[in-house]
């Protein structure tokens, strides 16, 4: 990484009204803006699902992002699991 930190990473499960009103495109424009890595996913819960890897410092921005959601989202919760970065993404995907 560079000097905004070690990369971490994040596993990320969005509640609320997050499907069917570009959230995961969003999520996709948002962490590639921020030159993050990783993918996110719709549930079948009515969730998405978002693996993401970069710096915390950033990470902690991009979640600012999500709890805000595009407009027609309503988000209600936002989890978040943190831990070690395996490397594996060289890009942020819509799965």
């Amino acid at each position: 990484m560079t000097e905004t930190g070690e990369a971490v990473r994040a596993k990320i499960l969005v509640s609320g009204r997050v499907q069917g009103v570009g959230y995961r495109a969003f999520t996709c424009r948002m962490a590639a803006s921020r030159g993050l890595t990783g993918g996110v996913e719709n549930l079948d819960s009515g969730q998405v699902a978002v693996d993401v890897e970069g710096s915390r410092n950033v990470l902690e921005e991009f979640l600012t992002d999500l709890k805000r959601g595009p407009v027609g989202a309503r988000v209600t919760q936002v989890q978040v699991e943190w831990g070690n970065a395996t490397g594996r993404y060289h890009d942020f995907t819509i799965r």
